[in-house]
């Protein structure tokens, strides 16, 4: 402290003995009583010592609020005299707040992509249920699917933006996750019928976690199972202590698709081609799932279908 001290103020104590030098040369010069400079030089080193006393408490205290922002902020330690060092803060903060506004500028450029291609893709439920009702031609089962549709996106969005502000509110708790796929099945069970697609599930598994984003994980994954099979397609579920896979006997996905398969906004051969795809949902699907502690693998066949598995680290 006492070296940073004195490479602060070592220019202004030089100035002092430069001075007390001249008031020497002019005593000696003028052939004045040296007693008198002696006395003087006394006293002005009293107030000198007085002022450093004053000074180095201040000093102390400046670096000592020093050291406390450069931890908060995660600087290294400053080697610079205090007032540098201050401006060096101020322009780490400034970068860091022009870095700050950058992520924040592309992020709501990145939302306001998402709705938009939000707003596209629900334009098809909402008009096939708008042209039901204008030809009076209300089919329930359509009608159902299309809501189901609707519900769908707009639980994938709204756990978009949960998610991207970090807002998170896991509840941890024993649950079995083929009571969670039963009840999902349920959900989709007009749009399997409209595929005449059959579904199995065998095996259980118990597991720890948040049933409601586990939920919204494997409803996804569900999702597009039903979404990519061929008519009069199956689905089987197996269910072990270690985890879950879901297999069905779609279209698959190219090879060349399968490292991307969780980027975000990422939609792939099938998505481009079949036009049904947002590029968010698995993508959401592995954020929440690596979230929970678990992980996801995916194995697929172009042609033949594919196959997701669940399951603990």
């Amino acid at each position: 402290m006492i070296r940073k001290y004195l490479q602060e103020y070592s220019i202004w104590y030089v100035i002092y003995g430069l001075m007390m030098g001249l008031f020497l040369l002019t005593f000696w010069l003028y052939h004045l009583p040296i007693v008198y400079f002696v006395n003087s030089l006394a006293l002005n080193l009293l107030i000198l010592l007085g002022m450093t006393v004053w000074f180095f408490l201040r000093f102390r205290r400046k670096m000592l609020d020093l050291e406390t922002y450069t931890a908060d902020l995660g600087l290294e330690e400053s080697l610079l005299p205090s007032d540098q060092a201050y401006l060096a803060i101020i322009a780490e903060l400034e970068a860091k707040e022009a870095d700050s506004q950058l992520q924040a500028t592309s992020q709501i450029k990145q939302l306001e992509a998402m709705v938009k291609m939000w707003s596209h893709q629900m334009k098809v439920p909402i008009s096939a249920l708008s042209l039901m009702a204008q030809t009076d031609n209300l089919d329930k089962q359509e009608v159902r699917q299309q809501l189901l549709r609707l519900q769908n996106y707009l639980s994938t969005l709204l756990a978009y933006f949960k998610f991207s502000q970090h807002q998170d509110d896991f509840r941890f708790e024993a649950i079995s996750a083929r009571e969670v796929m039963v009840n999902l099945i349920k959900t989709y069970r007009v749009a399997c019928l409209a595929k005449e697609l059959s579904v199995e599930i065998e095996g259980d598994w118990q597991v720890k976690t948040d049933k409601k984003w586990l939920t919204f994980a494997l409803s996804q994954i569900l999702d597009n199972a039903i979404k990519y099979s061929k008519q009069s397609g199956s689905i089987t579920v197996f269910m072990s202590e270690t985890g879950l896979a879901l297999s069905d006997q779609g279209l698959g996905i190219l090879p060349e698709d399968l490292p991307r398969l969780f980027d975000e906004g990422f939609t792939g051969y099938n998505g481009h081609e079949h036009q049904k795809a947002t590029g968010l949902g698995l993508y959401m699907t592995k954020q929440i799932l690596d979230s929970l502690g678990l992980s996801i693998q995916v194995t697929s066949q172009a042609g033949q279908g594919t196959t997701v598995w669940v399951g603990k680290h």
